[in-house]
């Protein structure tokens, strides 16, 4: 199969339709890969039915679609059991859950140890569970680069860290996390780990073994696939001791008017009708990338980032975030004095250049950078050095416009 930009750009409806777009925003929202389209309306149009409650084909045709999705994400993750994937609406829900349903077995003056370079998503469900439940915040504090400083780590977790929830690349920076330096200390300190890996699946499979971590959280829109469906991977032993988070539907055992009991895991923390159709997409979206030569993805992927920060450097006044050297995600980040990055992104999408602007939901590690908020371009499989061309012709525009 071939894997040039091109050829991955034409199996991207939206993209091949208008081929003077350059996307470079798909840390927000990459772009649905045609499997998953496809699989969709196949799912809607032949299996539409709910799932778990039915004993007809048609419901048993959903039933066989939804579990064979839950098999495709636990290949995807390298997962021990299917069992131990958790269809949610996304990470944040996900990780909504885990604050939820983990914080409810915390109590008061437990710790919890977060960074100041977490995804709002994963920041305030930890704020609101220390405001309900008196549990403790502590914070991995970050470099100038953005980089989490891991220096004092067994000092911030103390004697009663119970878990340590960390992003596993930053979305502003595009700085990875040292993953395995958090999760040897979390284990000398009795402390489970969470890891956000929104911004890391769009870069290949992952590997929850080799992590060694115990919570894993994703969406389905930054990994080629529909909106409206994310995974809660969680150790097998772990959510069988976590009380569900939604009641309702379909994570029952039995239900009298005296109590309830509470289904296994996944189907305890998946009430109601879950996102049936979706998760067949975003299978159908794994099941691709599965398929892929990443080593030679990850290899353009660098060189195109390293071309953008090399272009965004000869800029006078631009300030770079994040690490300049070394190994990053193909997420560069950028401040402009006296050019606001809502106008830097409307006079670039006038030459078709779709970039975000805004604090990316992460305004704590902005603050540490010292600037209230950014432009970020973000690339992925299907750009392309025509799209790095466009972006800084685009700027030096934009210099002129709003000088």
């Amino acid at each position: 199969m071939s894997q040039t930009a091109a050829s991955l750009r034409e199996q991207f409806p939206l993209l091949a339709a208008a081929p003077e777009l350059h996307y470079l925003d798909s840390a927000a929202t990459a772009q649905i890969h045609r499997a998953a389209l496809d699989a969709v309306l196949h799912h809607e149009t032949t299996s539409r039915a709910n799932v778990m409650r039915g004993t007809y084909r048609l419901a048993e045709a959903a039933d066989r679609a939804y579990g064979a999705a839950r098999q495709s994400v636990a290949r995807f993750l390298n997962a021990d059991s299917a069992d131990e994937i958790v269809f949610t609406s996304g990470a944040t829900a996900a990780l909504n859950l885990v604050a939820h349903a983990f914080g409810a077995t915390l109590r008061p003056g437990d710790r919890v140890l977060l960074s100041v370079a977490e995804h709002h998503s994963n920041f305030v469900p930890w704020q609101m569970l220390r405001d309900r439940c008196g549990i403790e915040l502590a914070l991995i504090p970050v470099d100038a680069d953005g980089r989490l400083d891991l220096a004092h780590l067994p000092e911030l977790m103390g004697s009663r860290c119970r878990l340590v929830a960390v992003t596993q690349c930053s979305n502003v920076t595009g700085a990875w996390t040292d993953v395995a330096a958090i999760v040897a200390a979390a284990r000398k300190a009795g402390a489970r780990v969470l890891l956000d890996g929104a911004q890391a699946v769009q870069h290949g499979p992952q590997d929850v073994q080799a992590l060694d971590v115990d919570f894993y959280a994703f969406s389905g829109h930054k990994c080629f696939g529909p909106g409206g469906v994310g995974v809660l991977w969680g150790r097998a032993e772990v959510l069988a001791q976590m009380p569900p988070f939604h009641g309702g539907g379909g994570m029952i055992v039995e239900v009298t008017l005296q109590a309830t009991t509470w289904a296994e895991a996944p189907q305890r923390f998946e009430a109601g009708t879950p996102p049936i159709a979706q998760a067949v997409g975003l299978a159908a979206a794994l099941e691709w990338m599965m398929t892929l030569d990443w080593a030679a993805i990850a290899e353009r992927e660098d060189r195109l980032c390293r071309q953008l920060i090399d272009g965004l450097s000869r800029i006078p006044g631009l300030r770079l975030l994040g690490p300049l050297d070394g190994k990053r995600a193909p997420i560069v980040s950028f401040d402009m004095p006296g050019l606001h990055p809502h106008d830097i992104c409307q006079v670039l999408d006038a030459g078709n250049v779709a970039l975000r602007g805004g604090h990316h939901c992460a305004q704590p590690l902005l603050t540490a950078l010292g600037v209230d908020v950014c432009t970020r371009a973000s690339i992925a499989l299907y750009n392309d050095e025509a799209d790095v061309q466009a972006l800084q012709d685009g700027l030096d525009h934009a210099c002129r416009e709003l000088a």
